[in-house]
């Protein structure tokens, strides 16, 4: 290996944060003339070549702009696409897994506590339509309903006869139609 191949191996020295320039100017001093005139060469060759990639990816980027339109495929429809792969790539990884499993049992764990709770407010409700007030209560309901609503006989549920009592009521308050017309 002669000293010029030796140059282009040779890594160039960047000065580090805090470095002082005159340690560069010192390394570039070490080169010869011909190592120096070899890194002009491939910096302008790698220029060059920067430039030609550069042109050629602007071809490329044109040509693909134009396929899409010639497909139809908008930036809107790309924005889609590329929200939707990034929901898929989101919903694969272990990290929303975990969430998503972490969520489910908390809904699980919810809904039973909910399903308790309402089967809770159902025992008490029972309890409450079982103690002796509501059964005086009700009682005094049916002897309203047998005094509004005529010879029924008393019993059914207490949904009955309060349904019943307020038909009672609404018809005894509106004036009949067949008796209303006779009059005119």
């Amino acid at each position: 290996m002669d000293r010029s191949e030796q140059g282009l191996l040779r890594t160039p020295t960047v000065p580090e944060e805090g470095e002082d320039v005159a340690a560069t100017l010192s390394a570039t001093e070490t080169l010869s003339e011909e190592e120096q005139e070899e890194l002009r060469r491939e910096l302008a060759k790698v220029e060059e070549e920067i430039q030609t990639l550069s042109q050629v990816l602007a071809a490329k980027e044109k040509h693909l702009a134009e396929i899409k339109r010639k497909l139809g495929i908008s930036s809107l429809q790309e924005l889609k696409q590329n929200i939707a792969k990034g929901w898929q790539d989101v919903t694969a990884t272990s990290a929303y897994k975990k969430t998503s499993e972490t969520l489910s049992q908390a809904g699980q764990k919810a809904s039973a506590a909910l399903s308790s709770v309402g089967s809770v407010i159902t025992r008490k409700l029972e309890d409450v339509k079982n103690s002796p007030t509501f059964k005086s209560f009700e009682e005094k309901v049916e002897n309203l309903k047998s005094k509004v609503g005529g010879t029924k006989p008393a019993g059914g549920d207490f949904g009955e006869v309060l349904n019943s009592t307020a038909n009672a009521s609404v018809t005894a308050t509106e004036p009949p139609t067949e008796q209303t017309q006779e009059n005119l």
